[in-house]
């Protein structure tokens, strides 16, 4: 198999885990924001789990593609951030940390439903077809790098939220600000992981996720093995 027939197949293994990770990200936010009182997404009708709902032609197609057609090699992307009035929650500072945490939550959660699908794949249908099991491995594997990489303490990521809900209100506020730099954040991200200083990290971290994964698995696959 040539490059370009290995990058194309790549492409469609990851396509579909690539495209619920990041959209059921972005709705779990919605849902939960909904939960404590804000429906901005709703109003908005952003409030979905259908992916077309929040596909950005550059966060979620181009940027990816590029990220892994370039020597980095990795596919990282986003989707269209649900629109969240923070103002509108019943207890705006301490409940926005649960909206952040929302994200990173759904993300690990379906990789451990891509956990199950493996399993059962694997030791229940006796399925041998490698771009299914491939599809499974996509679907834990990039969920896992998408929980992780969200709960970095960073402003906008949701783990620097989760961390402006619990500092003192006058940290926060300052802590907060550090989001008007957004653009410049994400690409020292990107420079960080692609020399190496920020892949490590988060790669031990992923494979934390990982072997949780398996150990949670380990009881399904003695039933089913």
């Amino acid at each position: 198999m040539n490059d370009f027939s290995h990058a194309i197949q790549t492409i469609a293994i990851y396509a579909i885990p690539v495209l619920f990770a990041i959209s059921l990200h972005e709705a779990a936010h919605g849902y939960v924001a909904r939960y404590f009182g804000d429906p901005t997404a709703s109003q908005q009708g952003r409030l979905s789990l259908n992916p077309i709902h929040h596909i950005d032609l550059f966060g979620t197609i181009l940027l990816p593609l590029m990220l892994y057609l370039s020597p980095l090699g990795m596919p990282f992307g986003y989707a269209k951030p649900v629109p969240v009035d923070f103002n509108r929650l019943r207890n705006p500072k301490k409940q926005m940390g649960f909206v952040a945490a929302a994200g990173p939550a759904a993300n690990f959660v379906m990789g451990l439903g891509w956990s199950v699908v493996y399993y059962v794949l694997l030791y229940a249908l006796h399925v041998s077809e490698p771009f299914l099991l491939g599809m499974a491995t996509a679907g834990v594997t990039v969920n896992a790098v998408m929980c992780v990489f969200n709960l970095l303490p960073v402003p906008p990521l949701d783990g620097g939220r989760i961390l402006t809900a619990l500092l003192p209100m006058d940290l926060a506020r300052r802590f907060a600000s550090v989001e008007r730099y957004t653009p410049y954040i994400f690409i020292g991200l990107i420079l960080l992981m692609y020399t190496g200083m920020l892949s490590s990290l988060l790669g031990g971290m992923v494979r934390l996720v990982l072997n949780l994964y398996a150990t949670l698995m380990t009881p399904l696959s003695m039933l089913l093995g």
